[in-house]
């Protein structure tokens, strides 16, 4: 009897534990989009797109696409392939290699803080959109090779993603439209504002004097008149909290004669945009070399150097650039160790590391 009744109660308990798992499986596909709350301390408020505001089920599934090798044409890259979490979502090659082997033409750019980016996307500004830069390094022959309609087919044959586009749009069709808008939620969502120079300026960290005297390096004007007062003039592009000021300047890496990527020129046509290229943030900038919009330069004293002295005249170079060719910036040793300094304090250590941004695979 006892036997009986212990069966039984096996029995009723088995039961319910499939029930529950039934309920939580039709809970886990239900469409009920939850807000993402993202945290921007230090930054200004971000203009989120209305038509694809962050929602947890949406970043989730950017974020599950981000590193989805279906992606590529042989299942061998994802997106994180060029742009690695743990050297601040850029590449450290100088240019990225594709599935087929073979380099891209520019350095692949860092995708930290892009809601704060409000002029295009990629060096040349050639995408108004991230969601529409998010798709052609899928369709490009030198970097994952595949086609839209393939991704879409491989996608299709995972109830997993069938599931989480559910979710995350109230359909499980899975489209192009769709996967665009997820990748940019997940892209929006890596906020980098944890860096030494952040926590400074919350009062939680301090500057070295080697590194306050280069952030007063990189905030002072150029000055032809008083060279001994004379500062880096970094502010004059790379301003605001995430260090840059949204425009495309021609930065005097090429001679006229000697300039091989013409730039922003592909994108407008227009001759007086030609050699000009993003201004990019700063920050994570020791994470993300090499530097330059084709890798030219491999360390920050390289950098600092070629606006120190390394200016090369073109025609459309930038006129505050061009003021300073001539002279140079007049930094000492010194100065150019204080300002790389300053730089370092940028980077974001947490940023590498945030499972948040990680794979979720």
């Amino acid at each position: 009897m006892r036997t009986i009744i212990v069966t039984a109660i096996v029995g009723v308990l088995l039961i319910l534990n499939s029930c529950k798992k039934e309920e939580e499986e039709v809970d886990e596909i239900i469409y009920n989009p939850t807000r993402y709350e993202l945290s921007y301390l230090g930054l200004t408020p971000p203009n989120i797109p209305p038509d694809n505001p962050l929602t947890v089920e949406g970043v989730k599934l950017g974020r599950m696409l981000f590193y989805e090798k279906m992606l590529s044409g042989d299942g061998s890259m994802s997106c994180s392939s060029c742009h690695s979490q743990s050297t601040g979502f850029s590449d450290t090659n100088r240019f990225s290699i594709g599935i087929m082997g073979l380099p891209g033409g520019r350095q692949a750019m860092a995708i930290t803080n892009m809601l704060w980016n409000t002029n295009q996307f990629f060096w040349d500004g050639r995408a108004n959109l991230l969601r529409e830069q998010s798709l052609l390094p899928i369709q490009d022959s030198l970097e994952m090779h595949e086609t839209l309609p393939n991704v879409i087919q491989k996608l299709n044959n995972s109830s997993a993603y069938k599931n989480q586009f559910f979710r995350a749009f109230g359909s499980s069709e899975i489209t192009s439209a769709n996967i665009s808008l997820a990748l940019e939620q997940f892209m929006n969502s890596i906020v980098s504002n944890n860096s030494k120079f952040d926590k400074e300026e919350r009062g939680e960290a301090t500057f070295t004097a080697s590194e306050q005297r280069g952030k007063d390096l990189f905030y002072t004007e150029y000055n032809a008149f008083f060279p001994a007062t004379s500062g880096a003039d970094c502010a004059h592009c790379h301003s605001g909290a995430n260090f840059e000021n949204d425009q495309y300047f021609n930065n005097g890496l090429d001679s006229d004669a000697g300039m091989i990527d013409d730039g922003r020129m592909k994108v407008t046509k227009d001759v007086r945009d030609r050699g000009k290229f993003k201004i990019t943030s700063l920050r994570n900038i020791e994470l993300t070399s090499p530097y330059m919009h084709d890798g030219r330069f491999s360390t920050l004293e390289e950098v600092v150097e070629h606006y120190n002295s390394g200016l090369v005249y073109s025609t459309t170079i930038d006129p505050a650039l061009e003021a300073t060719r001539n002279t140079g910036l007049f930094l000492t040793s010194q100065d150019k160790e204080d300002l790389v300094n300053f730089l370092k304090t940028l980077t974001d250590r947490s940023l590498a590391t945030d499972k948040r941004y990680s794979s979720p695979f």
